[in-house]
């Protein structure tokens, strides 16, 4: 069921939807300001998990403020103009909840899972942090070396280095291929004022979705928000609506060539990743993906599991993978392997695209396929938590909420020719090639 963005009028609770299952109501409304809340309410559920979702990811820095957004995820949880980081982390520990936040290429979400009595208390401290955050030069400072840990704890991580530099392969040149959390010289280099100026700019009622699933009330939660971000001291003017989502022209002609890049690590297992652009977010095909990337790489019935692993043991660890944005994604296939094997594992993969190219799935892989990604839908919406993502990227992302019903139907009308197709669109794309590892030049 799609939503035309902006939406109603300002303040009109309108786009009462029913795409829940089991009995759950999903509403949304459009506040003042243009903040979205969105809910679905399940019976029976004692416990709630909401989420602060911010339209503001890694692709939206400019220079000079490079790392500014992973700076804030971070920062939220250090104080606000009424709470100490030790008072904000004190709420959800007194009460057996769990707070996070999580930082992406196009959206940064702040969250917390708690008891659905609690839920009062966690919207009250997440506004807090979204909307009164200090940004404390001193804590800034200290949590510049936390990031900087992180980051070196990444880098030690040879699998997530491949998948890191493939994504600045496939799109280079172009904001979406910038690491999500910043590198140590921009998170080294970035002032407070700039993290300030990216605060300031970026959190802002027009940018921000409220989405919350479990044992919650629509109007309730509506009412709280509003209260919470006009106490918080944003203006939420009558007649604001929701910014538009992102122009995603600047994505045209990404990725039209293709790299190779031997990244050298001492240790024991060469990492590979082979692939390409793949599809937007938005691309009706996505199901086709979905059902594509099952059969060729999705699970021990996988053909790159079944070729590379279990009939050549050339690999533990090999899938493929698709990654989806506004204008343009990527699509890979990975192996870990020993470095002797490399050029081997490497040929094999791009074999296996070009093989399901020239001869698509047999109506088995089909079927095994659709059942495996009907049955991992199914069991994904089993929490609050993947829920109130759900409705949270919904929003932000594709402007449509589907049904499981409707996901489902999706799924299963992808058809043999469908994925053929798909496969050969995206073996004749420039493919790049990323290599880390004990390796030479």
């Amino acid at each position: 069921m799609p939503w035309d963005l902006p939406l109603a009028p300002a303040g009109s609770p309108e786009n009462e939807l029913t795409a829940g299952q089991d009995g759950a109501t999903i509403r949304r409304s459009v506040l003042p300001g243009g903040v979205r809340v969105l809910t679905e309410h399940m019976p029976g559920q004692r416990s709630a998990t909401v989420g602060a979702w911010v339209g503001v990811g890694s692709r939206d820095e400019t220079s000079g403020h490079y790392g500014s957004t992973h700076f804030l995820e971070h920062l939220l949880f250090k104080g606000t103009a009424r709470r100490s980081a030790m008072d904000i982390a004190e709420a959800f520990d007194a009460v057996g909840g769990e707070a996070n936040a999580g930082t992406g290429k196009e959206h940064t979400c702040y969250y917390a899972r708690v008891l659905d009595t609690d839920l009062t208390m966690a919207v009250d401290v997440i506004t807090d942090m979204v909307t009164s955050a200090r940004i404390d030069a001193e804590e800034l400072e200290t949590e510049r070396g936390v990031i900087l840990e992180e980051l070196a704890m990444n880098d030690d991580d040879p699998s997530d280095v491949a998948h890191e530099q493939f994504a600045a392969a496939v799109l280079a040149g172009h904001p979406l291929g910038r690491p999500i959390g910043g590198t140590p010289d921009t998170i080294r280099a970035v002032p407070r004022d700039a993290v300030w100026e990216h605060y300031q700019w970026h959190y802002r009622p027009e940018t921000l979705v409220i989405s919350a699933a479990g044992g919650v009330d629509h109007d309730a939660l509506c009412a709280q928000v509003e209260q919470a971000l006009t106490d918080g001291g944003w203006s939420l003017g009558a007649r604001a609506t929701p910014r538009q989502r992102r122009d995603v022209s600047d994505a045209v002609g990404v990725g039209e060539t293709g790299t190779e890049l031997t990244v050298r690590r001492s240790v024991e297992q060469a990492n590979v990743i082979i692939g390409s652009t793949g599809l937007a977010a938005t691309d009706d095909r996505r199901f086709v993906m979905s059902v594509l990337s099952a059969a060729l790489g999705g699970g021990m019935s996988s053909r790159l599991f079944q070729e590379i692993r279990e009939r050549r043991g050339l690999a533990y660890s090999t899938y493929s993978f698709a990654s989806s944005h506004g204008g343009t994604g990527t699509f890979g296939l990975y192996a870990g392997c020993t470095p002797a094997r490399i050029d081997e594992v490497t040929d094999l993969l791009g074999a296996e695209l070009d093989r399901l190219a020239d001869g698509g799935i047999t109506e088995t892989e089909l079927v095994r396929s659709v059942g495996q990604l009907s049955g991992g839908l199914v069991l994904g919406l089993e929490d609050t938590g993947s829920r109130m993502s759900r409705l949270g990227k919904a929003d932000l992302v594709n402007g449509e909420l589907l049904s499981l019903a409707e996901s489902l139907e999706r799924i299963r009308a992808v058809t043999r020719d469908d994925v053929q197709t798909l496969a050969k669109d995206l073996a004749a794309r420039p493919r790049s090639v990323v290599r880390v590892g004990p390796l030479g030049d």
